[in-house]
């Protein structure tokens, strides 16, 4: 049976996040083990503990917004979690606005939505992801927006996206997963603030 092109991709980060999570988990339980007997101390440690701390709470979110999408449902609590654990290291900080769960598959379109605002945010600014109905909302915003019109076009009108970077893959994919949920995504620029829609 072929596959789409989407789907292979998610099937591709699927395997990479869940390949890369067993590694790092028992990187940070070691470091808990040498914590607990106090045997290494000093800002080296430190050091080591932010990065792999950072490192697995990204393969967590590019599991979510990379990975296979499925009817399974994610609580507030475990993404508030996950998102409280990527804003220690980022200039965008991220907020979760729905309080009841959400199917992995609608978290994976407002992460991939977080990417695309994150492009804009290089000095930093706050992303909040919010949900009316069926109907997702991720607002950014910040004293200055850094936005490239051919990307966020692209958005609403994939035929106008050329080519994307592999740190722009995001403007790829979130119109073809929305496209995949009989959605569109619309999108809406000012000077301090980004809207996108679905």
């Amino acid at each position: 049976m072929a596959q789409s092109g989407v789907n292979l991709a998610s099937l591709i980060g699927s395997r990479i996040c869940h390949d890369l999570i067993s590694p790092i988990g028992a990187i940070t339980n070691g470091l808990e083990l040498l914590d607990m007997t106090g045997s290494v101390e000093g800002p080296e440690m430190e050091l080591i503990a932010d990065s792999v701390g950072n490192a697995g709470a990204r393969i967590r979110f590019f599991r979510i917004a990379f990975g296979a999408s499925s009817d399974q449902m994610l609580g507030r609590a475990e993404l508030v979690g996950l998102l409280d654990d990527l804003n220690r290291s980022a200039r965008a900080k991220a907020d979760w606005a729905p309080t009841e769960p959400v199917a992995r598959a609608e978290v994976r379109m407002a992460f991939l939505a977080l990417q695309c605002c994150e492009t804009a945010l290089p000095f930093g600014g706050t992303v909040r992801m919010d949900r009316q109905g069926d109907r997702w909302i991720v607002t950014a915003e910040a004293e200055k927006l850094s936005v490239d019109p051919a990307l966020w076009e692209g958005l609403s009108n994939p035929a106008a996206l050329k080519q994307v970077t592999p740190a722009q893959v995001q403007f790829a994919l979130l119109p073809a997963v929305v496209e995949d949920a009989g959605r569109r995504v619309t999108v809406e620029t000012s000077d301090r603030q980004l809207v996108i829609r679905f």
